[in-house]
């Protein structure tokens, strides 16, 4: 996911894209504690994807 691409979206579709995020991510860790995670960096991915959401929410709302 490119920064400019989120940029671009909303307050609510941030947030929207966030919770999409966050229960992704905890369906990769469920996958990866019984061993049926086939790339295990797609969760380091999914955890830079939050953080450069969150960074967006709060420059938008400060």
């Amino acid at each position: 996911m490119k920064i400019n691409e989120l940029r671009e979206m909303s307050v609510e579709a941030l947030e929207k894209k966030l919770g999409e995020l966050k229960q992704e991510l905890f369906n990769l860790r469920f996958q990866h504690a019984i061993n049926q995670l086939d790339n295990p960096h797609k969760i380091v991915d999914v955890k830079r994807d939050i953080a450069r959401v969150m960074t967006l929410l709060n420059e938008k709302n400060a």
